[in-house]
């Protein structure tokens, strides 16, 4: 009994003494990579995402890595966030001596105490965590994550009221499309208005003109018929046609010689009987 007791302390003390060297030193942060940041007594706001058999630095870096900067190991648990542990909470690298559950070569923090802290290599140089400004600057756990996804989901209205800007757009053309519409068509029956009260000027104009012509015509004629020594055209005195039955001898003679009796018909021949 007493060799198998001491069999067992002697393992114990060999398993505690493999166990504080679990916990490497700090390393300098790697884009894209997983790099050990030191032992907090603390994890700061980061959140579980996991606890389980599975547990260790590469699984957890790869439920991390996609959205938040530092990732911590304590016992079977993982938590991600996008700050490390506040910079007071550092401790010596021995504090961190418990085995992972799947990968027992590394240290998972210790129980209830302490935290194995990693950079994920999203951003190389994350800011501390700071208890006093958590009500007022410091972000929760999800705080970027957060960030953008509301920077996606408000993305949605932006486009969408560009879109609404954009129908407006011509909707506002249609409305402004009747008043141009009547401009054009005033513009239209203007001209029409104008030209033919332009047509109409320029006909009458020349119908005056063609009268006054035609009676400047009639003027010449009369002029050249008085110098001709001919009667005007329709003049009363004229005779524009010659009877048969008249004596041209009496009808083209001066009846001034002698009396002329009022009952005689000097136009005309009388034929008289006589007795041979």
């Amino acid at each position: 009994m007493k060799t198998s007791g001491l069999l067992a302390l002697a393992m114990a003390g060999a398993s505690l003494v493999f166990a504080v060297d679990l916990q490497e030193p700090a390393q300098t942060p790697v884009l894209n990579q997983q790099t050990r940041q030191g032992c907090f007594k603390s994890v700061g706001n980061m959140t579980q995402v996991f606890s389980g058999t599975k547990t260790s630095s590469g699984y957890c870096f790869n439920l991390c890595k996609k959205k938040y900067n530092a990732f911590a190991l304590q016992g079977s648990a993982c938590y991600c966030g996008m700050l490390y542990p506040p910079d007071d909470d550092l401790v010596d690298d021995d504090k961190c001596n418990w085995p992972c559950p799947a990968y027992p070569k590394e240290a998972c923090g210790a129980l209830k105490t302490y935290y194995s802290v990693f950079n994920t290599g999203l951003e190389l140089a994350p800011d501390s965590y700071k208890p006093e400004e958590s009500s007022t600057t410091a972000a929760p756990s999800s705080t970027k994550a957060a960030e953008s996804t509301a920077a996606e989901e408000s993305a949605a209205p932006t486009g969408s009221q560009d879109a609404a800007t954009t129908s407006e757009a011509p909707s506002e053309e249609k409305k402004s499309g009747p008043n141009v519409a009547a401009i054009a068509a005033g513009v239209v029956v203007g001209v029409v208005v104008v030209a033919a009260i332009g047509g109409g000027a320029i006909f009458f104009v020349r119908r005056r003109r063609n009268a006054e012509i035609e009676e400047e015509h009639r003027r010449n004629a009369a002029v050249n018929a008085f110098i001709n020594g001919s009667k005007p055209p329709g003049s009363s005195g004229s005779i524009s046609m010659t009877d048969s039955r008249l004596d041209p001898v009496m009808a083209h003679r001066r009846l001034s010689d002698g009396s002329i009796a009022d009952n005689q018909d000097y136009s005309r021949r009388i034929l008289r009987v006589t007795n041979a």
